[in-house]
C-alpha cells in the first residue's frame, strides 16, 4: 500500500508513502532500472545507541517515494536489494550516519556509493558544506528546515513533515548531476573515489571495543593506566549496546579518565568518581564497572597498551604547526579544494611531531597535493613567502 502526501515545492507530484511490502518491492524494481538514486533516511539516536530507522527517501530520474521503516509488517528485504545493485549509485549527502545504519539492517553497505559533501569538498565548495548549502548554489532552490528536529518515531507523520523529507532527496538528483559533471572535467573523480573507498569499507562503522579507549586521547605514557582505561572503555562499549543507550549518558569520557587513574576498588570509591551516583555504583552496572578496573589492574605488564607513538612524544612545536596551517592554506587555495578535507588539525600536530606519522594527508591524491609538500617544508627544502596577496611556495637551494 502507498499513499501520497502533500506535495512539496518541487514542481512536481508528491511522492508516495510506501507502507506495505508489495509495494516496496515494486517501486525498488523501477529504481533498479536507474542510473542512480537519492538516498536519505530519518532516525532517532538521542536516547539510544543503536540508531532507530523511521524513514527512507528515495528518488530516481522519475520519480519520489517515502519508505516508512515503522509501518508494521513490512519487510525491507527489497530496500536492501536495491541497495546491494552494483549498477545503480547510492546518492548520499553526509552519508556515514545512513550508511551505518543500512549496515546495521542489512550486514552490507550499499554499494557503489557516492557522498555529494565529500564531493563538494573536493570540488572546491569548503569545508562540509550543508546540504541546503548546495541547494542554493547547484540547485537553485532554498531548503525549509522548520522541521529537522521533529520526532521521526511518531505515528501519523504529518504532510509537512514527508514534504520535508522528500525535499532531501529531490534536490539531490540535480547536486549529483551537477557536481558528477564538474569533477570529471576537472578531472577528480579518482579523488573522491578513494574517499567513497573508506566509506564503503564495514570496519569504518564498526567499533572495537578493545581500541575505543584511544578516542579518548590520553595524554600520557604510563602503560597502567592506559591498561585500566582500555578495560574501563571496553566494558562502556559492550555495556551501553546491551542496555542500548548512549555511551556518554552510560558513563562520560572524563569519568573513565579519572576512573582509570584512580583505580577504584569498592562501590564507595566508585561513587566517588565524578559522575558517578550512589544507585549506579550499587547497581549491575557499577558492579560491571569495577570488575573491569580490577580486570585492568590484573593485565601483565607485557601485555599493557603502549600510546599511539606520535602522542607519546613531547608536543609538537606551535611555531611548526603554524607553518604547515599557512602551507595547508596555501595549497587549498592553489587547488581550490576544502583544507580539512586536505588534513585536520591533529594530522597537522601528528605530522609536526614526527616525520613518520601515519596521516591520511600522506596517503594518495592528498600527498600529492600537501603531504609531500609539508615534509618538504619540515625538513627544510621548501620555504613560504609573499608575492602580492598570496602566500608563495619557494623551493629552498
Amino acid at each position: 500500500m502507498s499513499r501520497r502526501p502533500a506535495a512539496a515545492d518541487t514542481g512536481e507530484s508528491a511522492p508516495a508513502l510506501i507502507t506495505e511490502t508489495e509495494a516496496l518491492a515494486a517501486l525498488c524494481a523501477r529504481l533498479r532500472q536507474e542510473r542512480f538514486v537519492t538516498v536519505d533516511t530519518e532516525f532517532m539516536r538521542e536516547r539510544t545507541y543503536w540508531p532507530e530507522l523511521c524513514l527512507v527517501q528515495l528518488a530516481g530520474d522519475n520519480e519520489v517515494a517515502e519508505v516508512d521503516a515503522l509501518a508494521p509488517g513490512l519487510d525491507l528485504a527489497p530496500l536492501g536489494e536495491l541497495l546491494a545493485d552494483p549498477n545503480v549509485v547510492k546518492v548520499f549527502h553526509a552519508a556515514r550516519q545512513d550508511v551505518e545504519i543500512f549496515l546495521l539492517k542489512f550486514d552490507a553497505v550499499p554499494t557503489p556509493l557516492f557522498d555529494t559533501q565529500i564531493a563538494a569538498m573536493v570540488a572546491g565548495f569548503g569545508d562540509q558544506v550543508s546540504y541546503d548549502g548546495l541547494c542554493r548554489s547547484l540547485a537553485g532552490v532554498q531548503i525549509d528546515k522548520a522541521h529537522r528536529f521533529s520526532d521521526w518515531s511518531a505515528r501519523p507523520l504529518s504532510p509537512a513533515q514527508l514534504a520535508y523529507a522528500a525535499a532531501d532527496v529531490t534536490h539531490l538528483r540535480k547536486i549529483y548531476t551537477a557536481l558528477d559533471a564538474r569533477l570529471r572535467r576537472e578531472g577528480r573523480l579518482a579523488w573522491v573515489g578513494e574517499e567513497m573507498a573508506a566509506l564503503a569499507d564495514p570496519a569504518t562503522y564498526r567499533q572495537d571495543p578493545e581500541t575505543a579507549w584511544e578516542k579518548l586521547r590520553p595524554r600520557t605514557g604510563n602503560r597502567r593506566f592506559l591498561g585500566v582505561l582500555q578495560a574501563v572503555t571496553a566494558w562502556r562499549e559492550r555495556e551501553a549496546q546491551r542496555i542500548n543507550i548512549p555511551r556518554q549518558r552510560l558513563v562520560k569520557d572524563e569519568t573513565l579518565l579519572e576512573i582509570a587513574a584512580t583505580t577504584p576498588a569498592t562501590v564507595a570509591d566508585l561513587a566517588r568518581a565524578r559522575g558517578i551516583s550512589e544507585g549506579f555504583a550499587k547497581g549491575r552496572s557499577g558492579a560491571g564497572l569495577l570488575a573491569a578496573v580490577q580486570a585492568g589492574r590484573e593485565i601483565p605488564d607485557e601485555a599493557l597498551p603502549e600510546a599511539p607513538k606520535d602522542r607519546a612524544g613531547p608536543p609538537a612545536s606551535p611555531a611548526l604547526v603554524a607553518l604547515l596551517k599557512v602551507l595547508l592554506a596555501a595549497k587549498s587555495e592553489e587547488h581550490n579544494v576544502a583544507p580539512k578535507l586536505l588534513a585536520s588539525s591533529d594530522d597537522l600536530d601528528r605530522l609536526a611531531s614526527g616525520d613518520g606519522a601515519e596521516v591520511p594527508a600522506m596517503h594518495g591524491w592528498r600527498r600529492e597535493v600537501f603531504g609531500d609538500a609539508a615534509l618538504a617544508l619540515k625538513t627544510g627544502r621548501l620555504a613560504l613567502g609573499v608575492d602580492g596577496k598570496r602566500v608563495k611556495l619557494i623551493p629552498a637551494a
